[in-house]
């Protein structure tokens, strides 16, 4: 599959293996793959990024992201779910914390965070499951290669934070198809 990607999508991938290698975790994850499409520039994901605005929103999308893996990756939603059963997510975050110190809750999979460079950083299965998607999307458009927006798309079609947090900057699947694809034809018939 990876020789079907471009040099921009080539991009994405390793640029999420760095930010997993910075953050010092153990796995990249598909907030790492989002935070490496904000870092493109000159692509079509950075192209329709750019007219949604969200590459000006980059610092408060980062926080969304970061938000969400302290609390061990819980969406929005599942956070407020629990709250409706009377149950206070930040308390159990600030308790934990207290014992185990901050950020003990982060999604790392794998447990060996901090524990030096580490040659090849595996993808969580979130992460195998976006690439993957990329794929049937870029076939879908009838594209022949798979580019970082079709990253991007696959990112916004999987429920999950970075889908979350994108949507609460107004970038949704939907939007995204419309930037770079344009509105869908519609039959005369």
């Amino acid at each position: 599959m990876f020789e079907r990607f471009t040099k921009d999508a080539r991009a994405v991938v390793s640029g999420a293996a760095a930010h997993a290698e910075r953050a010092g975790e153990a796995v990249v994850d598909t907030d790492h793959l989002l935070l490496a499409l904000l870092d493109r520039e000159g692509s079509r994901a950075s192209f329709a990024l750019d007219a949604l605005g969200a590459r000006d929103r980059r610092d408060s999308i980062a926080r969304g992201l970061a938000t969400a893996r302290r609390r061990g990756g819980l969406s929005g939603a599942e956070a407020d779910a629990l709250a409706g059963l009377g149950i206070d997510l930040s308390e159990i975050i600030s308790r934990v914390e207290q014992t185990h110190g901050v950020g003990a809750l982060a999604a790392d999979s794998g447990g060996r965070r901090g524990r030096g460079r580490m040659r090849h950083r595996p993808f969580t299965n979130g992460a195998k499951k976006t690439l993957e998607r990329s794929l049937r999307i870029a076939t879908g458009h009838r594209d022949r290669h798979i580019g970082d927006e079709h990253l991007l798309l696959a990112l916004l079609a999987r429920p999950g934070t970075p889908a979350e947090v994108l949507a609460e900057h107004n970038v949704t699947y939907d939007r995204v198809d419309r930037v770079l694809y344009g509105e869908p034809e519609r039959d005369a018939g």
